[in-house]
Order: C-alpha cells, then structure tokens, then sequence
C-alpha cells in the first residue's frame, strides 16, 4: 500500500526543518576548541577576552587552563620535552622567555605563514625584541609591559616630611629618604634589599643587551652594575629601610594592609594588585612616581606563543594576533587588572589622561607611556633562569653572611661561567 502523499505546505516545513538541521549539525561540526595554558593574573586578561573573541569567531570555543605562576611554566616545560599535554597557545612570563625561545620547541612566529615582524613596528620599541632568541626567530609576541615604578603611600610620606622629590632625586637620595620614613612612621620603604638590585640591574642595561650577559652571552655579574646595585642593598639594609620580606607572601601582603610598607618598585601593574587585594583599604594613598635617578627599566611582561607540535596553528595564531594587537582588549586588561599595553595604540592620548582613583586622581599613565617609550631592549637569555638563582645567593651571602660585594660577585660570576660552558 502507498503511503499518503504530504501536503505541500506541510514537506515544506519539514524540509526547511531538515535543512536546519543540517545546518547546525555543519556549524557544531565545525567548532574548534583552543586550549589556551596560562597563569594568574596574565590568566584573567584570557577570561576578559573571551566573550570579546566569540562575537568574531564564534565557531571556536575557549578552553582556559591556568595553574600557578612556577607550576605552570614547569608544566610547559616538561610539556615541550614529552610533546604531550600541550595546549595549542602557551602564556609565558619574562623571566621564562629566553629559556623556551632557546628549546626550540616554539614556532618560530617570524616565518611565513605568520610573518609576524611585520606586526613589530605596533609594539613599544623595548617589547618585541625579548621574544626573539639568539638566531633571530620570533618565539613569543608580548602581550603586555611592565614600565618600572616607584610606588609610595604619600599620606606615610606626609607624616615623615618627606616628598617625592626627595625620594627619587637619586638612589642615595631614596635611601636617605627612605631613612627619615622609617625613623619618623615604623614604615618600611623596601620589601627586600633585593628589590633594589632587581630594579637597578634593569636600568642601566645596553640596547640590545641582557639582564645577566652581553650581546655575545658573556655572563656580566662581576660589571659594575652589579657591584651598584650590590651596595645599594648593602645600604639599605644598613638603613633597616627594608622589611626582609619575601614579596607575594602572606606576610608581604600583611605589610600592606598594616601600613609596614609605605613603598614598592616594581611594574605599572602593580596598581592592579594593590587595588585588587595587597591593599584595597588605601585607595587614594598610594601614588606612582618614576624611578630614581631618572632611570627607566622593564619589570615583567607577559607573552603568548605557539607550540610546534600544535595541531591548529591557523587558529591558534588569530587567538594570538586578537590577545597582542587588539585594542580593545590591550586597553580593557589595562583597565581591569593594571596589564600595561604592548601596543603603542593602546595609548591615545584621552585614554592615558585620566586619573586613576586608586592613585588618588593622579594621571598615572602619562609617567608610563613615557617610560615606555625610554626603556631599553633587553635581550633574553636561556640561562636567564640560572643567572638570577645565582645573582639571589651571591646577595644572600652579602646581606645575611657579611661576604665582601667583590668577592661574592667574582665567585657568582665565576659559577655562571661553569654553569653556562661559556
């Protein structure tokens, strides 16, 4: 028996159900998962990007996959040297860029089909350059900066009769400053000594140069940049200006919120932990004032690069291009979190005029647009790593044992030769 012929009307919508059908089957078949690695709080500049990224590519989803600062860049290490467990965009923090761009297991983002030095010329001029290693090849494109600051509590500062003039008319000058605050208020103007040095290392660097070794890889802890900035530490601790304490700690975030700590060198992004959670009670306190001496340094960064092993590069490297030279979201994860633009763009001039309240009203991102725009290029080095862990013991036996500045710098330089076979 013959079934009944349908009603015209009726196929029709059956048909044009069908055909939706399909359709949407097409389009889920064709979404992309990106798992994008990443750690806080670079992680919550991704979380921001998200909804933005979807109403441009909504056939990819997002999968954000974030652990600690040291666990994640751990993992992505032992992830390169498996080829397992990869994700298909890696975030990596400075300190950690010259010893993946080294490993080769980066794309090298400069070839073709990415040509991504032709993007160079939107970064700030000291930005891009540190993610390019020894043979030129560009293996992570910076996403944000960090132009050194000295941040101070000017209502501490008030109280001690001390201005900002006094405290960044030069390093001598910061730690006779620095002196008169504590004496006057029980504040500390220093977490660590060590800060002194992390921030003195970085500005007096050659274009072109690294933090711990020349154009040619010679290691350079036994120059006289290091030896300053060893006798500053030296100074300030004998100062008692610096509150021994190890920053990102509990006891490190206490000291802010019990006014122990009336300053802090560190990068512009630091507004955005301190209005977030290292001390929200202080809102219109602290202000940002250049470095001392008139010097200007990078302190931090965050990058993005792609593995390459990865198995969806094209799309991979749109998420990448979105997170480093958009806009929109360069200038949303400066708002939110403090992330300062790698992009020159990110920098109209309505934009960097308006007053931040937590800096009490104060225009803030005038002092880093023009820092950003003085900071030297900084080469990295694979053993950047190994530099640093043996510059923070050579200081601890300064600082903790009495071993003369001279001597503790030769035998650090000395181990960095053994260490590196250069």
């Amino acid at each position: 028996m013959n079934a009944t012929p349908l009603f015209p009307a009726r196929r029709a919508v059956l048909l044009g159900a069908a055909a939706l059908a399909l359709a949407q089957g097409a389009v889920a078949a064709a979404t992309t998962t990106l798992t994008v690695a990443s750690f806080p709080s670079f992680d919550d500049s991704i979380k921001l990007a998200i909804p933005l990224y979807k109403k441009l590519h909504p056939e990819v989803e997002i999968k954000l996959v974030s652990l600690g600062y040291a666990d994640h860049h751990t993992a992505m290490t032992t992830a390169l040297a498996t080829g397992a467990n990869l994700p298909d965009v890696m975030g990596l923090e400075i300190n950690y860029i010259g010893k993946f761009a080294e490993s080769k297991g980066l794309e090298d983002l400069g070839a073709a089909p990415y040509n991504a030095k032709q993007m160079q010329k939107l970064f700030h001029a000291f930005a891009f350059p540190q993610g390019v290693d020894a043979s030129g090849a560009v293996a992570a494109i910076p996403a944000d900066v960090g132009p050194g600051t000295l941040f101070y509590r000017k209502d501490i500062l008030d109280k001690a009769g001390v201005t900002e003039a006094d405290l960044n008319k030069s390093w001598d000058s910061f730690i006779t400053s620095s002196k008169t605050v504590r004496e006057k208020t029980g504040a500390y103007m220093l977490t660590s000594a060590a800060d002194i040095v992390n921030i003195y290392i970085r500005t007096t660097i050659k274009p072109g140069e690294g933090l711990y070794f020349d154009k040619a890889g010679k290691p350079q802890l036994d120059t006289p940049r290091f030896k300053k900035a060893f006798e500053l530490a030296v100074a300030a601790r004998k100062a008692d200006i610096d509150g021994k304490i190890a920053p990102w700690s509990n006891e490190w975030r206490e000291a802010f919120r019990s006014n122990k700590l009336a300053s802090q060198m560190m990068g512009a992004w630091l507004t955005g932990h301190l209005t977030a959670w290292l001390n929200p009670e202080a809102a219109g306190q602290w202000r940002a004032a250049p470095l001392p001496g008139g010097a200007f340094a990078s302190w931090g960064g965050s990058f993005y690069a792609i593995p390459k092993v990865g198995k969806q590069k094209k799309e991979a490297w749109e998420f990448v291009k979105f997170m480093t030279t958009n806009k929109e979201i360069q200038t949303l994860s400066f708002v939110k979190m403090g992330a300062y633009p790698a992009i020159v763009e990110a920098q109209d001039k309505a934009f960097l005029s308006e007053p931040i309240p937590y800096l009490g009203g104060q225009q803030a991102r005038l002092l880093w647009s023009d820092a950003a725009a003085k900071i030297p290029s900084m080469k990295p080095d694979r053993f950047d790593g190994v530099a640093l862990e043996i510059t923070t013991a050579a200081l601890d036996d300064v600082l903790e044992r009495g071993k003369s500045v001279d001597q503790a710098l030769a035998d650090a330089n000395a181990q960095l030769k053994r260490r590196t076979r250069r």
